[in-house]
């Protein structure tokens, strides 16, 4: 299966950016007092979320779900930097790097036929 990077990997940050939205929507209302309408446009994001995984050309869903773990979590970090305004430490960066790494194997890795 032919699979070309740019759109996936947009497939992924679009995926990861709903997730972690529709989960900081539930935060939000749990553990910072915001009101109880939060979850509507949570339940919405996680819905995105699982639908845009769906569009990620591989055979298996396993995979595509395994791949899509180094851009949550790289995504995550940069949420953790924009949204919530605490920068990163090197540690952090340095094991997004390696899921990332990690990803692109699972995604890119030569398979037989």
């Amino acid at each position: 299966m032919q699979m070309t990077i740019i759109p996936t990997m947009a497939i992924y940050l679009g995926a990861a950016l709903a997730k972690i939205g529709g989960c900081f929507a539930f935060w939000a209302w749990l553990r910072l007092g915001k009101s109880p309408w939060w979850i509507a446009p949570g339940i919405a994001s996680l819905i995105l979320f699982a639908y845009l995984l769906t569009k990620v050309d591989v055979t298996f869903a396993g995979r595509a779900y395994a791949a899509y773990g180094g851009v949550y979590i790289t995504t995550s970090l940069l949420w953790l930097w924009v949204v919530e305004m605490h920068r990163p430490d090197r540690w952090d960066l340095i094991g997004a790097l390696i899921c990332l790494i990690g990803a692109g194997i699972i995604l890119f890795g030569p398979r037989g036929a």
